[in-house]
């Protein structure tokens, strides 16, 4: 599926870029953090941001489950000539919300980094190549039937450089239970769920399988609930059902509404904080809330950027933030990373760190 558009101007996302690869054929301490201050010890700040920061060997890897797709990306100045041309200037890249997120925590200094996703002969060999060369380890089931996953994305060079997506799934979404054992978790310290894996039966399934292992074992879960619209279909109150005992949601501005039914940023933080230990709730440009047990830490501000492409910022924000959280960063020092890797992201073209 498409990725996280989640810092809109910059401050708490990041976009989606693959640099050099060319087309396919809160105030309190964290449960399980090592103890770092909320002003040092959390990864890639100051003049390190271009690099990502740096990780203690000896911290377990982090696992995501989520989406590999083809990105094309086509820039153009509005508005669109309908029925006519319009000049573009067009980049077929690697992107999906899971693999970018992946992409940003190896950046961010996260040693050890696994994607599992799935994709189509057509372009697997390319997608697990851009991945190696971002420092992930990919994990890629191949499914010979179907093509892998497509999204157009069109990007108007305004000042806000919004983005329209048109989206075809394919094999992003084909990760059936049986390519999920629990030997995924050997080694494992955090488990990552794209929330778009929620949204289609298959892969519901998988997520469920992956759950039950993560929990069996004592494994930290993430989720990102990733669309508004795909929530409302699938309904709230079955999602919330579904993510039950997970210990970090990363929920944007309108899925935090949504999901709560409160439309101020801070209430539906704390509201979703008493359900999850640790909550995130990203604004964009104005930075992110974090909440634990129903206290909601001062925002942290957004970085300032001038966006070129704002397509995956969320992304960026949350594989730099679980990067931190492995460091032993404390939640509000997490979220700093995640606005400084959002700012980073949407200066380029595309979703991931430039390589």
């Amino acid at each position: 599926m498409r990725e996280r558009p989640r810092g809109e101007a910059g401050a708490a996302g990041g976009s989606d870029g693959a640099g050099g690869s060319t087309g396919p054929g809160a105030a309190g301490g964290f449960a399980g953090s090592r103890g770092s201050s909320e002003s040092g010890g959390s990864a890639g700040s100051g003049d390190v941001v271009e690099s990502g920061g740096s990780v203690e060997s000896g911290v377990g890897a982090l696992l995501v489950l989520g989406e590999v797709v083809t990105d094309v990306v086509a820039r153009y100045h509005g508005p669109l000539a309908s029925g006519t041309d319009t000049a573009a200037e067009i980049r077929t890249l690697p992107g999906g919300a899971g693999a970018n997120v992946a992409c940003w925590a190896a950046r961010w200094g996260c040693p050890r980094v696994r994607m599992l996703g799935s994709a189509g002969a057509d372009s697997a060999h390319w997608h697990e190549s851009a991945l190696r060369a971002a420092g992930v380890e990919p994990r890629l089931v191949v499914l010979p039937g179907e093509p892998t996953g497509t999204v157009i994305s069109l990007v108007d060079e305004s000042a806000a450089a919004e983005r329209t997506f048109l989206t075809q799934s394919a094999a992003s979404l084909g990760l059936t239970p049986a390519h999920w054992s629990a030997a995924e978790l050997d080694g494992v310290a955090h488990l990552h769920l794209s929330g778009y894996l929620f949204f289609s039966p298959t892969s519901r399934a998988t997520v469920r399988a992956a759950l039950a292992s993560a929990r069996a074992r004592g494994v930290r879960v993430s989720v990102d609930p990733a669309s508004t619209g795909f929530l409302s279909e699938l309904g709230v109150d079955r999602f919330l059902e579904m993510v039950e005992g997970v210990e970090v949601l990363l929920p944007n501005l309108d899925e935090a509404r949504l999901l709560t039914g409160l439309p101020d940023p801070a209430g539906a933080a704390a509201k979703l904080s008493r359900q999850f230990p640790l909550v995130v709730v990203t604004l964009g440009a104005e930075g992110a809330l974090v909440a634990q047990d129903g206290r909601v830490a001062p925002r942290v501000p957004g970085e300032p950027a001038v966006p070129v492409d704002t397509t995956g910022a969320g992304d960026a924000f949350t594989g730099a933030l679980l990067a931190a959280l492995l460091a032993g960063a404390l939640p509000v020092a997490a979220a700093a990373e995640g606005c400084r890797a959002g700012a980073l992201a949407v200066r380029h073209t595309g979703g991931r760190p430039v390589v």
